[in-house]
């Protein structure tokens, strides 16, 4: 067994070697202020061991990948995935495209029943003006293309605020107005 004295000063080579990194990785970890200039072995293998200590514990990653965070984030993504899941099998949300295919066939269905409004009342009031008919379709048809025009005209944020959406899909899912 070889003994190593801990109180001398190592090369960046030889202390790569001692703790199975290369001598490039040294030079990082002294550029970065992770070991000391001029230490001793032992205050080296202290100052790696508690980077070390520090990394796995998710403390000290430099920008680098922090291996705790990530799993954090992991979680996170996985249990909102999984609440829009419940949420769509509860029938609580729904795609923004069916959504749009109701609205635009109930608009078709309002704007079919408001131009019949006037010949169903020349049947209802065969005594009406045939001026007070024509000022009633102008009003029924300015109605009509008002609500065509409001409908087609919606945006997703008009539907629901960014408030309102979680996560990245907030561009696919609407929530539902009812609360738990």
């Amino acid at each position: 067994m070889v003994m190593i004295d801990l109180s001398s000063v190592p090369t960046q080579a030889a202390f790569g070697e001692l703790v199975g990194v290369s001598q490039q990785a040294v030079s990082d970890l002294m550029r970065s202020g992770h070991l000391p200039e001029g230490g001793s072995v032992g205050a080296w293998l202290q100052a790696y061991c508690g980077r070390l200590r520090a990394m796995a514990a998710g403390r000290g990653s430099d920008g680098e990948l922090d291996l705790v965070q990530e799993r954090a984030q992991l979680a996170r993504e996985q249990r909102i995935s999984q609440a829009l899941k419940n949420a769509v099998s509860r029938r609580e949300f729904a795609p923004i495209g069916l959504l749009s295919e109701v609205l635009a066939s109930a608009s078709q269905s309002v704007a079919a029943q408001l131009e019949a409004l006037p010949g169903q009342l020349h049947k209802i009031a065969p005594d009406m003006s045939d001026e007070a008919r024509d000022a009633i379709a102008r009003a029924v048809a300015a109605a009509r293309n008002g609500w065509v025009s409001d409908t087609a005209n919606l945006q997703v944020a008009e539907i629901a605020g960014p408030d309102d959406i979680e996560g990245d899909d907030a561009d696919s899912t609407v929530f539902d107005d009812e609360t738990d």
